[in-house]
């Protein structure tokens, strides 16, 4: 059975950090859990909106499946309390997150190294439901990106969880993530690029909820899921990602035949309302 529906949510109201712009220096007034400063935890708001949405995600839908997340702090605490009440509502499922850098905040092109994420060990002592064996499919420069470069990313992250879904019978997935991420996903999944990017076409408000599903064209996209015509992604994007990713990784024990090599995205073509994977219409959101 393909993948039918896509749950996104954004992570909830965080504590804030400051970047020198000529320098690359990160801070913050409130040391983060992960010891990285543009890596903070929700505040209190932030917190009750997690417990909030999670009452609410429990009671979608299809029922969700998956759990993929942003490996930042913020999102994981975002939807631990899901993950929680799921596993205490259902003790045989034994849920896990899979944190999937590919769904990673968004940084601007810059001289300097960006900050990441913690390393999977230190999310796993923070996070138990946190699975640190999963590999990500693609993994941002630390450079940061332009904007074609975090579309293609997007693109190259949906592809290959679209398609792993679709062949290991998972009905429904849920997605934590950002903001910026969260809106090119919207149009990698629908296929509508805007004139200019700075078109207000999806929106991603703290712990909001929005929600995908498949066109009608499922099989067609099951059967040849990257489609008869590919655009390559930019050189400049292989060569940002290919510089970034973990080399000689082993794959997750789930996604091993399926995703591709963390340093070889694949080619997608979503534009002209294709979308990924046979294209996606927002119900929700």
């Amino acid at each position: 059975m393909p993948i039918e529906v896509i749950y996104v949510v954004r992570h909830g109201f965080r504590s804030n950090w400051l970047v020198d712009p000529s320098t690359g220096d990160y801070s913050s007034h409130l040391r983060s859990p992960t010891g990285i400063a543009a890596d903070p935890a929700l505040t209190s708001h932030g917190v009750d909106q997690a417990k909030e949405l999670a009452a609410h995600l429990i009671k979608v839908e299809p029922p969700v499946d998956r759990v993929y997340s942003s490996p930042y702090y913020r999102c994981l605490q975002t939807i631990e309390p899901f993950v929680a009440l799921w596993a205490k509502q259902d003790k045989a499922a034994n849920p896990v997150i899979l944190g999937e850098a590919g769904l990673s905040e968004w940084y601007g092109s810059a001289p300097f190294e960006h900050p990441t994420s913690a390393p999977p060990e230190k999310l796993k002592q923070l996070f138990p439901a946190f699975d640190s064996t999963y590999v990500p499919a693609v993994v941002p420069s630390r450079m940061g990106e332009t904007i074609a470069q975090l579309h293609d990313r997007v693109a190259m992250t949906m592809d290959a969880l679209i398609r792993h879904c679709d062949k290991s019978g998972v009905r429904a997935v849920l997605l934590c993530s950002h903001a910026a991420t969260i809106i090119a996903l919207g149009r990698v999944l629908t296929g509508n690029m805007p004139d200019t990017v700075e078109t207000e076409d999806f929106r991603a408000f703290t712990c909001g909820l929005s929600v995908y599903r498949r066109r009608s064209n499922t099989q067609a996209a099951v059967d040849n899921p990257i489609g008869q015509e590919v655009t390559e992604p930019s050189r400049e994007t292989l060569e940002h990602i290919k510089a970034s990713s973990p080399q000689g990784a082993a794959s997750h024990n789930d996604c091993s035949n399926d995703l591709p090599g963390p340093s070889l995205p694949r080619s997608v073509d979503w534009k002209d309302g294709r979308g990924i994977g046979g294209g996606w219409a927002l119900f929700w959101g």
